[in-house]
């Protein structure tokens, strides 16, 4: 054998070596090296192009933008019909145990599909997110993240791997900022009948009113969902879809070292790229929006069956237009089970609307408040 062929096979070696522990993840390799590195992405919902990236290739960990991929399964399982939204899931010790933010549920205590999708899309709760995926995998979640990483694959998010439903920390458990676009395009894509969830204000659980944590909803013109998400060894990072003019966008931050820094790096990045595909600059002073309101309405203009309702109402009061993607049918008016009007407010005076959240039991405000925690 050759000195040559030996010195070749010598560094084959190192580099396997050393792209094994950084492919596996070592969670304090990860860390450093990319310590201040931002990664970006944003693209073009109905066409899937590509408008500006920076690092969108890194492999990261998700955090809580995990659960993107546990409510994408959740929702194919309703689609499927092998669960139902008022279907019961038991809560295991497991479960329980999740470190927060979680919805404090008890061992032996059961929720249903539809609220653990609220707590997910809301304060991204990591109880209700094992819950929900021990139900969905049959009783384990570590079958369910398998589950998880299979659907990755299909989908096209190749530097993907899930190790639970949560997105606590594990060190096997990465992706990247194109990935996470890529699976934000396939739930607004293919489950837009589900996808007003992302944009409720809160909902009602157990006596107490659970607020969204997402900071763009209601602050940035046009956002109307998707994700936060945060831990020490990922990062702050963020998905947010945004509809202008009929061009929806959707975007991924994630390492920022605050969330303000996150959020306004998303903001800079939409503005831009809705500038690049022609849509005009909203004009300074206009009333931040609360984006694609889910409610069961009530009052007298309420139909018999209490169909599930969706409003689009200007913080500040004045009359607004629902957000119309062209690939999801008019108004997002496929809700659950087939009912559901498109309510355009239209009111000369502010307002604040009381109004029942999905898997509310009592009126509640549709305000939008916050809390730090780790999600």
């Amino acid at each position: 054998m050759s000195r040559v062929f030996t010195a070749c096979l010598s560094r084959m070696k190192v580099t396997a070596a050393v792209g094994l522990v950084i492919g596996c993840g070592g969670m304090h390799a990860a860390r450093a090296q990319y310590v201040g590195q931002v990664s970006t992405i944003v693209v073009d919902a109905r066409s899937g192009a590509v408008l500006s990236q920076q690092d969108a290739d890194l492999r990261r960990y998700p955090a809580s933008l995990t659960k993107l991929m546990t409510l994408y399964l959740a929702f194919k399982a309703v689609r499927t019909g092998q669960v139902s939204f008022d279907q019961a899931i038991p809560v295991s010790a497991h479960a329980a145990t999740m470190e927060p933010s979680k919805l404090g549920l008890r061992p032996g205590s059961r929720l249903t599909v539809e609220q653990a999708v609220l707590a997910l899309v809301t304060k991204s709760a990591n109880d209700a997110a094992c819950a929900l995926g021990e139900f969905l995998g049959g009783g384990d979640e570590t079958r369910f993240a398998a589950m998880m990483t299979r659907e990755a694959g299909r989908l096209g998010m190749y530097d993907t791997v899930f190790r639970n439903a949560s997105g606590l920390p594990n060190p096997e458990q990465m992706t990247s900022a194109r990935d996470l676009a890529t699976l934000a395009r396939h739930l607004i894509v293919d489950y837009g009948e589900y996808y007003h969830y992302f944009a409720v204000p809160g909902f009602y659980f157990h006596g107490h009113t659970v607020p969204n944590h997402d900071p763009m909803l209601g602050a940035y013109p046009g956002a109307d969902g998707l994700k936060t998400g945060y831990t020490d060894e990922a990062g702050h990072n963020l998905v947010t879809s945004a509809v202008r003019d009929n061009v929806r966008l959707i975007g991924v931050v994630m390492g920022a070292t605050s969330n303000s820094r996150r959020n306004k790096t998303m903001a800079s990045l939409l503005d831009s790229s809705f500038q690049a595909e022609g849509v005009a600059p909203v004009p300074a002073g206009r009333p931040a929006m609360r984006p694609l309101l889910l409610a069961r309405a009530t009052g007298p203009s309420v139909p018999a069956r209490h169909g599930l309702r969706l409003a689009s109402a200007r913080l500040h009061g004045g009359a607004d237009q629902v957000a119309v993607f062209p690939d999801i049918p008019a108004g997002y008016t496929r809700l659950r089970r087939g009912h559901g009007a498109v309510v355009h407010a239209a009111h000369p005076a502010p307002v604040r609307a009381h109004v029942h959240l999905v898997g509310m039991g009592r009126v509640a405000h549709g305000a939008h408040s916050h809390a730090k925690a780790r999600s």
